[in-house]
Formats: structure tokens, C-alpha cells, sequence
């Protein structure tokens, strides 16, 4: 069996999709459907169980319970960079994801979890694998560095398979349930469909309006380096994952009135509540992804902007 956790979530359906398409159904799928509306990104899924999360977490470690399970991508958590409440975040993204590590390692059970990119901050130091680089400038971004910094030791310690992935910019496919937090081509699509125009933010940290500039990539790519890791357990570490590439929003709205043949470009206030918690440029430094051995292209955000459009109007 493969538990895929957040399995109703974004990066977590597309991963089942992908499952499914090698003929994998014996998945267990881990959710905390709350809100309901993420069972259109399941709908079209075949899985052998769902639990909720709460459930699963009880059974963390109940013997036996989890026999026969080979593999398992953490996907879960609260991923709303806004969220404040310190002891919720840590809960959801910190305690339960080493409980989780943990029971993994005692049965030598491949684990995959998602980190993430927000975890260097302001980006000043670079982003490379390495602590010099890291500097979260908010909950969500604090909670996935200090599990990074929890599996580190690990990592020399145990044989296990590990793999964090500090997912970027991350784009396309089953992402709607997100609301706010959906991706830019999501929003430019449907204020073009609406408006006739996309609203970018006016440039900050010195930059033109709509310059900002983002490691975007797309969920696709995502879910190939997660199944190429399951491939090669060989493989263990934390690696980024993004193409490599800054491109800039002016770029991705771009791609999205090409796609539509129509619509504008309007640049709109930057909202004071960001101010000092954005990330104005991101570049995956991939380098040690390559090193692995992943060897495949990143699809460019007109690429893959015209592929998840494609999908989103079907």
C-alpha cells in the first residue's frame, strides 16, 4: 500500500492521478475534509481507503495497523503563509510530520514530504540547500524549515529512504479548492474570463511593476520528481524543486492572454499586509537534484501555462 497524506489537496491528487496512471490502487488517501469541495480533486480517483487526519494520527504507530505499507508522500498540512497561530501551524506541519518520519524509519518505509521554498525567506542568501541560505519570515515558512532541520541529523543517522521537497512556485491542475492561496495563472485566468484583464501588483523591492520574479513550476514536474524518488530509494536528501528559472509575473499573465487571444494587463496597489513577508524573486538552485540523477526538462511557464489552461477551460 502507498498513504498518500493532504491526498484531497493539490500536489497530493495529482500525485494519486499519477499512481493511478501506473496502475497503482491500492492507496490509502489521508485528508481532513473540512472543506467538502475538495472531493472534485478526488472524484475521478481510485483509491483502496480514505481516512481523516485526525484518525490517521491515532494510528500512528498502533501495531500492525500500517503492515504492508511501502511507501508514503506526505503532502499534509496547513500551507496558508497567513496563518499566525503558531501552535496550530506546529501541530499540523511539525509534530505530526515527525510522528510520522519516525513510525517510517522504524519499518524502513519510504517517506516523501513536501517542505517547501519559503523557507529562504527574502531570498537574500541564495537558494541553495544549505542553512546559510534559510531564513523563514513566517509560521508556515519556520514550520517546514525546522522539520528540514529535524530530518537533517536523521539523514546520517538511519538508512531509510528520506526525501524533502522544497517545492516552489508550484501551478496547474486541481488546485481550485485554494481559493486565495490558488496560483497566479489560476487568478489571471479567471480575471481575464471576468474582466478582460489580469491584475498584477505594482513592482516593489525596487522592481518594475509586475517584475517580480518566481521559480514557477509546474504540478506536473512536481509529481514526476516525487515518483522518480519512489523509483530510487537510493536517492536521500532535501532537494528543491523548481525549474531552475526566475520567470516574472508580467511573463505568466502574458502566457494566459495569449492563451485567451484577448484580455489586458493592469497593475493594482501592493497590499501593505505583504510588505515584508514576500518573496519578490525566486530561483531554484537545482544542482542537487541534477547530482541525484534527475535528469528530465522543466516545462517553461509558457509551456506550462498553455498545458494547465488547456485543462482549466476544457
Amino acid at each position: 500500500m502507498i498513504v498518500v497524506t493532504g491526498g484531497a489537496g493539490f500536489i497530493g491528487s495529482n500525485l494519486i492521478r499519477a499512481l493511478n496512471q501506473r496502475g497503482e490502487r491500492n492507496i490509502l488517501l489521508v485528508d481532513h475534509l473540512v472543506n467538502g469541495r475538495k472531493m472534485h480533486n478526488i472524484a475521478d480517483l481510485d483509491v483502496a481507503d480514505y481516512m481523516d487526519k485526525e484518525e490517521f494520527i491515532e494510528k500512528i504507530g498502533v501495531a500492525h495497523f500500517f503492515d504492508g505499507v511501502r511507501a508514503v508522500f506526505h503532502q499534509g498540512a496547513c500551507s496558508a503563509t497567513t496563518e499566525w497561530d503558531g501552535k496550530y501551524v506546529m501541530m499540523n506541519n511539525y509534530d505530526y510530520s515527525k510522528r510520522l518520519l519516525h513510525w517510517c524509519i522504524a519499518k524502513n518505509v519510504a517517506f516523501m514530504y513536501a517542505s517547501s521554498a519559503s523557507v529562504y525567506g527574502t531570498g537574500e542568501h541564495g537558494f541553495r540547500v544549505d542553512r546559510s541560505c534559510e531564513h523563514p519570515i513566517n509560521m508556515y515558512a519556520y514550520s517546514k524549515f525546522q522539520f528540514d532541520q529535524y530530518v537533517r541529523p536523521l539523514l546520517t543517522k538511519t538508512k531509510s529512504p528520506i526525501v524533502g521537497f522544497r517545492y516552489f512556485n508550484v501551478y496547474g491542475p486541481r488546485e481550485q479548492h485554494k481559493g486565495s492561496m490558488s496560483s497566479t495563472a489560476f487568478h489571471f485566468n479567471r480575471q481575464v474570463i471576468e474582466q478582460k484583464r489580469a491584475k498584477l501588483f505594482e513592482g516593489c523591492d525596487g522592481m518594475a511593476n509586475g517584475e517580480q520574479k518566481r521559480d514557477f513550476v509546474h504540478v506536473d514536474d512536481v509529481v514526476d520528481v516525487n515518483l522518480w524518488f519512489l523509483d530510487h530509494p537510493e536517492q536521500r536528501g532535501i532537494y528543491n524543486v523548481g525549474t531552475g528559472r526566475a520567470e516574472t509575473f508580467n511573463v505568466v499573465a502574458q502566457a494566459v492572454t495569449d492563451w485567451h487571444k484577448e484580455g489586458e494587463i493592469e497593475y493594482i496597489p501592493f497590499p501593505e499586509h505583504l510588505k515584508g513577508a514576500y518573496q519578490s524573486y525566486t530561483q531554484a538552485d537545482i544542482s542537487g537534484l541534477r547530482e541525484a540523477g534527475y535528469t528530465k526538462d522543466f516545462l517553461t511557464v509558457k509551456q506550462g501555462v498553455a498545458r494547465y489552461l488547456d485543462w482549466l477551460n476544457a
